[in-house]
């Protein structure tokens, strides 16, 4: 998908459903965009891997229809740039507290003069010179998400949200739970208030609230309460669950038809 098919799919009130890819590989990232994702995160803040791994996620995402996103390591200029040259369809910036932090992330987003992102167009991104008019459809076409990770974020939420150029606001549950003195309890009252804010304060400047879920179940939940851009668990996640779960029905079931056979 791509932006605009993002934000379409959003407005009309169909959510947007995907994984973090936090294994480093193309093939992880076939597996997922496979399995139906609508997008797929290369996570290279916490991933497995660096920015030598992004082009191959990239090109098996895409490849299968899915929206290639990364979120980078931090918010310097060249982080974004790097991943945008090599033909991403959105940045996630992690650790935006406020406003001007916001409008200095996404102005890394877009090509002078609206920002300072820099300009060449040998790159996959401008088709390595064959694409004359990518520099001039560039600067509406990548999706900009910021992550709200602290109480100060939260507090400032209207404020990001109004900052051009933001599609979503991203609520980091980890971080934020533990930022909040409350670590990993999402359930927790105070917690469920700052989604709340987050949420209102998304809709309010008509652009999409997003988080990750821990299970489908949690991912539902958020559906449910209005968030638009939800993120179900990572590729290592996913495998590591089912992998355990296998083994442990595996272990139950050879334990059962023993007894079952020492009574026969």
């Amino acid at each position: 998908m791509t932006r605009h098919q993002l934000l379409d799919e959003m407005a009309a009130g169909r959510p947007v459903l995907g994984t973090f890819l936090n294994l480093g590989s193309p093939l992880a990232a076939d597996a997922c965009a496979r399995a139906g994702a609508d997008w797929v995160l290369i996570d290279l803040e916490h991933g497995g891997a660096g920015e030598e791994a992004l082009l191959p996620q990239v090109l098996a995402a895409e490849a299968l229809g899915a929206s290639a996103l990364v979120r980078v390591e931090s918010t310097d200029r060249i982080r974004a740039g790097r991943a945008l040259d090599l033909g991403v369809c959105g940045v996630m910036f992690p650790r935006i507290d406020t406003a001007g932090q916001a409008a200095e992330a996404i102005a890394h987003l877009r090509y002078p003069p609206e920002g300072d992102r820099g300009v060449a167009t040998y790159n996959r991104a401008c088709g390595f010179g064959l694409d004359n008019a990518a520099l001039d459809r560039a600067n509406d076409e990548i999706l900009g998400i910021v992550q709200i990770e602290s109480p100060e974020a939260v507090a400032n939420a209207a404020a990001i949200a109004a900052v051009p150029g933001v599609d979503v606001l991203f609520v980091g549950p980890r971080d934020l739970s533990h930022a909040m003195g409350i670590p990993g309890q999402v359930r927790h009252p105070d917690f469920l208030a700052a989604m709340r804010h987050v949420l209102d304060a998304a809709r309010a400047a008509g652009i999409a609230a997003g988080t990750l879920a821990a299970s489908p179940a949690a991912a539902a939940g958020y559906v449910a309460d209005g968030f638009a851009f939800v993120g179900v668990g990572s590729d290592s996640s996913i495998l590591a669950g089912a992998a355990a779960a296998a083994i442990k029905t595996t272990v139950e079931e050879a334990r059962t038809a023993k007894r079952e056979k020492e009574i026969a």
